[in-house]
């Protein structure tokens, strides 16, 4: 289940103080895009502060569950039968993220699934930081025709061997990493870091076992979506407006959500629709107040909310807010 390679020494280019000091090259393989999905794989390339490669690491995980959309990943159930745990690889796993900078490619999916992992085994991921290749790769104003793995790879001329396996994919984006990273060290960019914020409550919503098909598929998958979209209940209050600095919440305000949040998102959401408020998906001139523990992600609802003048607050604001909601004058 584990490798270890060490490689030549790091480059002469002269290096922003500020930088990290590692980073950890991470892929993660699921049985689907949703919160209640499971990891089946992962990988991790641990590299130094100029992204030479120190060793990397591997392991199937046993997601307890139908292992989803084996014509993308190929692991099936008989494959993952006698698999660790996540709770008995969330050790080893630890200690390769570490003190280090978490790298990914879309790395708020990687982050989001690893975070759950270690909410269900009642464990904190040692991760504070992330790196995404693709926003880095914007900073750097590479001309990539699109977005995908593939082809930040084939501008650094990386060969991908096996698309959709942890390893492999690590083995790429770690590759493809260390030229983008000394890059910018001679640009003196700043590195697009964010904050991961290690989930502390966790509500896990059981996920029957679907009937399998010939080869161990997934016998209800549907490619447009791995479960139907949860819709709330209307807000039975008007918009009362904008929420203002040292006033109260109000039922009826429109609420919208950015970035990581240390709550299961859907609880907080809960949580604000039990108090009355109005929690929207997207972010326009009638949001009342947008919560981020991000505010400098350039996500589009910051980007929005700094357009609109929306109002802007951290998740421990929101949660102080929430103990006292002032009650709507009247109902739609």
């Amino acid at each position: 289940m584990l490798e270890d390679r060490t490689t030549a020494a790091s480059s002469p280019t002269r290096w922003p103080a500020a930088y990290p000091k590692g980073y950890a090259v991470v892929d993660v393989e699921t049985t689907g895009l949703a919160r209640d999905d499971r990891i089946i794989s992962a990988a991790v390339y641990r590299l130094d502060a100029r992204g030479e490669v120190e060793d990397h690491w591997y392991t199937l995980v046993n997601p307890e569950r139908d292992p989803g959309p084996v014509w993308i990943h190929g692991l099936t159930n008989e494959v993952l039968a006698g698999a660790p745990l996540f709770a008995d690889i969330a050790d080893e796993f630890a200690a390769r993220l570490a003190d280090r900078v978490l790298v990914a490619h879309n790395a708020v999916f990687d982050w989001q699934m690893i975070a759950r992992e270690y909410a269900r085994a009642k464990r904190e991921a040692p991760v504070r930081q992330r790196l995404c290749t693709i926003a880095l790769s914007k900073e750097l104003g590479l001309p990539l025709p699109n977005h995908k793995l593939e082809s930040l790879a084939a501008h650094f001329g990386v060969v991908q061997r096996q698309a959709h396996h942890a390893l492999d994919d690590a083995r790429v984006l770690a590759e493809a990493f260390r030229p983008s990273l000394r890059a910018a060290a001679r640009k003196d960019v700043r590195l697009p870091l964010l904050e991961c914020r290690p989930l502390t409550e966790w509500n896990d919503t059981p996920v029957p076992l679907i009937g399998r098909q010939a080869g161990g598929g997934w016998g209800g998958y549907r490619p447009s979506g791995w479960r139907p979209a949860r819709r709330r209940p209307a807000c039975p209050y008007p918009n009362p407006g904008r929420w203002e600095e040292g006033k109260r919440l109000k039922q009826g305000m429109r609420v919208a959500f950015s970035g990581d949040t240390s709550v299961d998102r859907e609880l907080l959401e809960d949580r604000a629709t039990e108090a009355g408020l109005h929690v929207s998906t997207s972010l326009s001139r009638l949001t009342s107040l947008l919560v981020t523990n991000d505010p400098d992600s350039g996500t589009s609802k910051v980007v929005k909310a700094r357009q609109y003048g929306t109002p802007v607050i951290d998740e421990a604001a929101f949660g102080q807010l929430l103990r006292d909601v002032e009650p709507a004058t009247r109902r739609r």
